[in-house]
């Protein structure tokens, strides 16, 4: 039977985690889209609805968004440090590997 490398291991979880948070994301950002759309719509056709609240409502939807881009970028840099980190502690191993077998 062979044996998965611990690296190869821990890079196949990373991997997934980083396709399981992009798909959730993006879904996310799918549902966010379409609430904007009826909120905009909603404010449209809404003349009960001043003009301060609608502002304020159109400015926290910008703050969201802008939420959602840093949450994005920051989570795709992580992912980033630790396939550096993998790949730097799989250098080491394959070295030390080829120290030891001579």
């Amino acid at each position: 039977m062979k044996t998965l490398e611990p690296t190869k291991f821990v890079q196949q979880i990373l991997d997934f985690q980083k396709t399981a948070f992009d798909n959730t994301f993006n879904a996310m950002i799918m549902v966010q889209g379409q609430t904007e759309k009826m909120t905009e719509t909603f404010l449209t056709k809404n003349s009960m609805i001043p003009e301060e609240g609608q502002k304020m409502l159109q400015e926290w939807m910008l703050a969201f968004k802008k939420g959602q881009e840093d949450f994005k970028k920051t989570m795709d840099e992580n992912f980033k440090k630790f396939e550096s980190f993998v790949s730097e502690t799989a250098g080491k191993a394959d070295k030390s590997a080829g120290k030891a077998a001579k």
